[in-house]
């Protein structure tokens, strides 16, 4: 039989890649193989019996550890509705300490787009290309929502795009229903200030927490919801998230009819 070809380093950080690997553990490679070749080590001499010493409490690193989800939940809506400006939001954003996320991402990814934009598209969470650059939907699911929202004539420039979470969950896993709800009263403070005609969620977590609602994005998706902000209703409709388009592109169909009925709302108002 003829050997497998041994895989080149493109195909094996493409696999490393798709298997979730996005750092590295060390600065210089080591072989794991040679490794397990090694003779074992010799066995070391029993170290002298010593007297108990007295157990002192670990020192507590600034950031290390957030305080009780209760507490956190209180802190960040208490912090939300003194923000007057998307700014002011953003420096409040950046300083709270109360989201562990915060302190295993790179970066805050807030938003982009124009924040007098008449429509605002909410994802869940960011991902690898957005911790990376800041921004939100940079990615290959960011270029799709690009095309979809440029086939009704829109842009960046005419759109603004945030995401419920705005910290990075390590390896992309699934955000906890605590960290959501830490972060909830950040994205509602956001909508209010945009205060856009439209509101799009994309994907079933962030139309779950925006429209409280239980029913999948099968059941929402194409009907049109009323998102209160307390001084206003605004009209939401919830679709599918790029990512998910990704996956599955026979529902761009469906996505497509969204899209226009989005237009035609935008068009009449």
């Amino acid at each position: 039989m003829i050997p497998e070809p041994a895989p080149t380093v493109r195909e094996l950080l493409a696999f490393y890649l798709e298997a979730g690997v996005d750092c590295a553990l060390a600065e210089e490679p080591v072989d794991r193989l040679a490794e397990m070749d090694a003779p074992p080590p010799a066995p070391r001499a029993t170290p002298p019996i010593e007297a108990p010493r007295p157990v002192t409490a670990p020192a507590v690193m600034r950031g290390e550890a957030a305080p009780a989800p209760e507490i956190a939940i209180a802190s960040a809506r208490d912090a939300a509705r003194t923000a007057p400006t998307l700014e002011a939001l953003r420096e409040l954003m950046q300083n709270f300490e109360g989201c562990a996320l915060k302190h295993t991402a790179t970066r805050l990814v807030f938003a982009d787009g124009n924040p007098q934009a008449r429509i605002m598209f909410v994802g869940e969470a960011p991902g690898r290309d957005e911790d990376i650059e800041g921004l939100p939907f940079v990615g290959r699911s960011g270029k799709l929502l690009d095309l979809m929202i440029g086939a009704i004539g829109l842009n960046r420039t005419s759109a603004y795009i945030a995401n419920v979470i705005p910290w990075r969950p390590p390896g992309n896993r699934t955000p906890t229903p605590q960290e959501t709800q830490i972060c909830l009263p950040f994205i509602q403070r956001q909508i209010e200030l945009v205060n856009p005609d439209v509101l799009v969620t994309l994907g079933n977590p962030a139309t779950q927490t925006l429209l409280s609602t239980r029913e999948g994005i099968m059941r929402t998706r194409g009907r049109w919801f009323d998102y209160e902000t307390g001084a206003r209703t605004i009209r939401a409709l919830p679709t599918f998230h790029p990512a998910y388009l990704l996956r599955s592109p026979s529902y761009k169909r469906l996505a497509w009819q969204d899209l226009r009925a989005i237009a035609k709302v935008l068009a009449g108002a």
